[in-house]
């Protein structure tokens, strides 16, 4: 393993036991937003020290992991790796028990975001889509006065989710078969970045809503990310098979059939977040070609000049 300078960390990830390597990985042969298939590797390795390469798209930006763990290996790393793993980069323990602090300040910050939309609507069930511990949903039910549902692959997680009296589902929202149910408010909280296929959830996530409903998601800014740490490859990680940016999440938005009544920046100045509404699919709206390359201009120009002082 190289790409992570501190031992201590390497030792620490080390001692997880991950073989990358030996996961269930398949090739991206077309671009998640665009369609395309041309194009460039932005890195090789990921912030773990893994062998994981991260592409762009020539055509749109979008960057992506590329091969990708399949969905069945990804079930497994999120039951039994990811929170250990990530506890491990950070030096401490990150677990159900631990984030619920966090995920609480996160439910009021986010709570008072959504409070004009859902308030003034005659609302009655929730979903939460990576729903982990239930605080957030837990949070929108007593404020909102909603149903609760999460939606999360985690077992441990959805235990403390019940223990709130919230319905669970097991599994990644890739697999959730919804059949005719429809929700008024659905949330999906720090979880894009993990999707498989963005395209096809967000377009589901449309047809399970109310027409009238509201839909929050937010993003990890990829722009933000390798520019706090004047680094690509720490902001690439393999818990996340997409890297997301303003310009190219509201084109997902765009094209799935959602409306941006409101973009919000997190205060770790780390997240983008969207409360939106359905409307008609734009289906041939993309980035510009000028905001593309200007993308890949800055991402050489972090790759090579030092750090600004």
């Amino acid at each position: 393993m190289t790409g992570i300078t501190d031992d201590a960390r390497r030792e620490r990830i080390e001692a997880v036991g991950f073989d990358y390597t030996t996961r269930s990985v398949r090739p991206v042969v077309r671009c998640n937003l665009c369609g395309a298939q041309r194009f460039v590797v932005l890195v090789h390795r990921d912030r773990y020290g893994y062998q994981a390469q991260a592409h762009a798209c020539r055509q749109c930006g979008l960057v992506f992991l590329n091969p990708v763990m399949t969905a069945d290996a990804y079930g497994e790393f999120y039951t039994g790796v990811y929170r250990p793993l990530v506890s491990a980069y950070h030096g401490r323990l990150i677990d159900a028990q631990t984030i619920q602090a966090e995920q609480r300040d996160y439910a009021h910050e986010r709570g008072a975001l959504l409070a004009p939309y859902v308030e003034q609507g005659r609302f009655t069930t929730l979903l939460d889509i990576g729903g982990s511990t239930g605080v957030v949903a837990d949070a929108f039910v007593s404020r909102f006065g909603l149903r609760g549902t999460v939606l999360d692959p985690s077992p441990d997680e959805l235990d403390e989710a019940r223990t709130r009296g919230l319905e669970t589902i097991g599994g990644l929202v890739e697999q959730y078969e919804p059949e005719a149910r429809r929700f008024d408010v659905v949330v999906m909280c720090q979880t894009v970045d993990h999707l498989l296929d963005i395209a096809r959830t967000l377009r589901a996530i449309r047809q399970l809503m109310h027409p009238d409903g509201v839909f929050f998601v937010d993003i990890v800014d990829f722009r933000a990310a390798y520019l706090r740490n004047w680094s690509v490859e720490e902001a690439v990680k393999i818990d996340h098979p997409h890297y997301l940016t303003a310009t190219t999440f509201e084109v997902y938005l765009a094209q799935a059939g959602f409306a941006i009544l409101c973009a919000d920046y997190a205060a770790d100045h780390l997240h983008v977040g969207y409360v939106c509404r359905p409307c008609s699919p734009r289906v041939d709206v993309l980035p510009s070609v000028s905001v593309v390359q200007r993308m890949f201009d800055e991402v050489r120009l972090v790759q090579n000049a030092p750090r600004p002082a």
